[in-house]
């Protein structure tokens, strides 16, 4: 076979075409990228369509737009200046925070301790600050109880807690009220910012105690951000348990305790390292309302807010079930000294005693000594609540004072009025100037006595007429109606007779009567009348007491006290010692132990008859004034002095009382009380010399006539 001398192409199989179309090119699959792209095409031609096609749409969505990018520009900005800001003032006041040390006494003034006779505590008064504590001394159950109660985050926050504040806001709501009225959702570091104010201190020259504490207190929205600010500060400068160590010691808790260690020796006695679960329940829950549930306002109250605490505690783990069901079966009890609150009436009087820059304006710790015997104040509370609920009528609003004093002026117990646990209430033993009545007697006849009378001399008791210039005729009468004639001084005391005793005065000399009494210690203004011998003119119990206590202790002027010494916490030397006692002679010892005697006879049968005791001898007077507004008894035993006056304090008349009654049962009621314990003396008084009556002679024997016996003795003897 031959060839051409041409290269062949080579062979290629035809390719084969659709039937329908042979002569169509097929199409490639669209890519997935293309497809996407055609379809953000078409969206945004949608949109500009719609831009194009709705100016007022376009328009609002350009507006939002603009109000959202302004807002979050001045949004982040203010966060930014307010963050710098929260920083430069937790700085600022960081940097101004004190030792821990200078923090924990905060009291604008001082704390007076008044101590009784030996040497016990019996009140308080003032800012109390018992020394500093800390959150390691403790006791751990106060502790727990704080925390648990004020702040169960506390060692888990770095000053604030918006957790807390959200609580209280939902519980603010809940209760009706507005979101930041109740509830403050504070931690315990903003509340002891609160109770620094914020660094701010007190200047006395510019505000009371009262108003610094009360702008420390305010709940503005400015307020609150400063004292997070300060707390934040807090939290950076210290730690944790020197925060709550600042807590501990300035917490206001009631009857002027400041800190817990002042009021746990307040109210349990004890110092607040060693309460006991109940004990601490009772502390932490004062924090809530310190006045409110003071257990010396309301025990009860106070155990009701402390079961509260200890269920709390249970809750959180600080006490087993066990120890929390101890602890609501034996709830904390009062010490003696809690019980007597303040110091009641004689307190006051003590405290008025003193300047007031070292007692009620100190701004010092003061330590008193005082005269108070705590069991002879408590009989005579209840010596006169036992009268009153057994022989006054229930609803009664008529008063009565009794003071107890020594015979040298010492006053062991005082109260001035019916009730007894009070502080800063009127004292009807010392503030109310009443008209004395016949219990200004014995001053006539101390008198008398001094110028050379005896008890036995006589004096006429009969009708009477005196004229007084400018004034008229003056009559007295006697209680009874009656005149007696010639009756001895003793008789004329005794009974109680007015007629005798003006008589008496005019013949001794009312200048000289008024010396005498003032002489005493009756320093009031006294009548310049003959009246004057009837007791019209007023005087306080404390002040006729005292005058009495000068008639058994011989004769010597008395002054009344309370205060033995004062000096400052931790010296050991007063700073000024006791300013009463007695005096100067007033009458010789032998006129006042003629007078003790003759006012022994007025207990002993005459006007103060319900006065007698049964063990020992006494002596006193009775004082009904006109209308019977005041009655008295006043009068001693060998031992002590008791004054006791009741009255209304509005002058309303008694009904169907004088001296001799109630005012005498009262008086009876506290001597047997005071003396239970006390072995009998007798008074130093003058008895009545009795000349002895001879025995009669018994008449010789008759003899029998006998003559020759006489006979034969007559030769024995010698005689004829």
């Amino acid at each position: 076979m031959s060839s051409s001398g041409k290269k062949r192409k080579p062979l290629v199989a035809e390719r084969r075409y659709s039937t329908a179309n042979p002569k169509a090119t097929p199409k490639p699959k669209p890519k997935k990228k293309a497809a996407t792209k055609a379809k953000r095409t078409k969206t945004t031609q949608k949109r500009k369509a719609a831009k194009q096609g709705n100016i007022v749409t376009r328009t609002i969505g350009g507006l939002l737009r603009f109000i959202l990018r302004i807002t979050w520009f001045i949004f982040s900005r203010t966060a930014v200046i307010l963050g710098l800001a929260v920083a430069g003032g937790v700085t600022y006041y960081a940097v101004q925070l004190p030792p821990i040390e200078d923090l924990v006494d905060g009291r604008t003034r001082g704390s007076v301790t008044l101590l009784d006779r030996n040497g016990d505590v019996f009140a308080w008064r003032g800012d109390q600050f018992g020394g500093m504590v800390t959150a390691d001394s403790v006791s751990p159950n106060l502790k727990n109880a704080v925390i648990a109660t004020e702040d169960k985050r506390f060692y888990g926050h770095i000053g604030v807690s918006p957790r807390g504040v959200a609580s209280a806001v939902r519980i603010n709501l809940r209760a009706g009220r507005g979101p930041l009225s109740g509830n403050g959702g504070s931690t315990l570091t903003q509340q002891t910012a609160k109770l620094l104010c914020m660094g701010r201190p007190h200047i006395l020259a510019e505000q009371t105690e009262a108003e610094y504490e009360a702008e420390c207190r305010r709940t503005t929205k400015w307020r609150k951000i400063t004292e997070a600010t300060y707390a934040l500060a807090m939290e950076l400068k210290y730690s944790k348990d020197d925060i709550l160590t600042v807590y501990l010691n300035r917490a206001f808790l009631g009857a002027g305790a400041r800190g817990f260690e002042a009021a746990s020796q307040r109210y349990f006695g004890k110092s607040a390292t060693q309460v006991t679960p109940a004990e601490a329940a009772v502390l932490a829950g004062l924090l809530k309302a310190p006045t409110r549930y003071a257990p010396t306002n309301n025990l009860q109250r106070s155990h009701d807010r402390g079961r509260v605490v200890i269920k709390l505690m249970e809750d959180q783990g600080y006490l087993t079930a066990a120890e929390a069901d101890y602890a609501r079966a034996n709830p904390a009890q009062l010490s003696e000294a809690a019980q007597a609150r303040a110091g009641g009436y004689f307190a006051d009087w003590v405290m008025s005693s003193a300047p007031s820059f070292l007692t009620s304006d100190t701004t010092e710790d003061v330590i008193i000594q005082s005269t108070l015997d705590q069991g002879m104040q408590t009989d005579a509370e209840e010596a006169l609540k036992h009268i009153f609920d057994t022989k006054v009528r229930e609803g009664s609003e008529a008063q009565a004072a009794i003071v107890v004093m020594s015979a040298d002026g010492a006053v062991r117990a005082m109260v001035g009025g019916r009730a007894t646990k009070v502080s800063g209430a009127f004292n009807r033993a010392t503030q109310a100037n009443r008209q004395t009545g016949s219990s200004f007697k014995p001053f006539v006849f101390a008198t008398a006595l001094e110028l050379g009378y005896t008890y036995a001399d006589t004096i006429f008791d009969g009708p009477l007429t005196i004229n007084i210039p400018g004034s008229g005729d003056y009559s007295p009468r006697n209680y009874t109606g009656q005149f007696y004639g010639d009756v001895t001084l003793t008789e004329a005391l005794k009974r109680s007779m007015n007629t005798a005793a003006v008589r008496l005065s005019e013949a001794v000399g009312r200048d000289l009567v008024r010396k005498v009494a003032n002489d005493f210690g009756i320093k009031s203004d006294l009548a310049a009348g003959p009246a004057l011998a009837l007791g019209v003119s007023e005087s306080t119990l404390v002040e006729m007491t005292g005058a009495y206590a000068g008639i058994l202790n011989g004769g010597r002027s008395v002054t009344p006290y309370g205060l033995v010494e004062l000096r400052l916490q931790g010296d050991s030397d007063p700073m000024f010692g006791q300013e009463g006692g007695m005096g100067e002679r007033v009458i010789s010892q032998a006129a006042a132990e003629q007078l003790i005697y003759m006012m022994n006879q007025v207990v002993e049968g005459g006007s103060g008859a319900r006065a007698k005791l049964d063990d020992r001898d006494v002596a006193g007077k009775t004082g009904t004034t006109q209308a019977a507004r005041d009655a008295w008894f006043i009068g001693f035993s060998a031992d002590y002095v008791t004054g006791v006056w009741m009255g209304y304090d509005n002058n309303t008349p008694l009904k169907g009382v004088t001296g001799g009654g109630l005012p005498a049962d009262i008086w009876r009621e506290t001597m047997t009380r005071i003396h239970k314990d006390v072995p009998v003396s007798p008074l130093p008084m003058t008895l009545p010399v009795i000349a002895p009556v001879a025995a009669p002679v018994a008449p010789e024997p008759q003899k029998k006539a006998d003559p020759i016996g006489d006979l034969l003795r007559g030769i024995f003897s010698g005689g004829n």
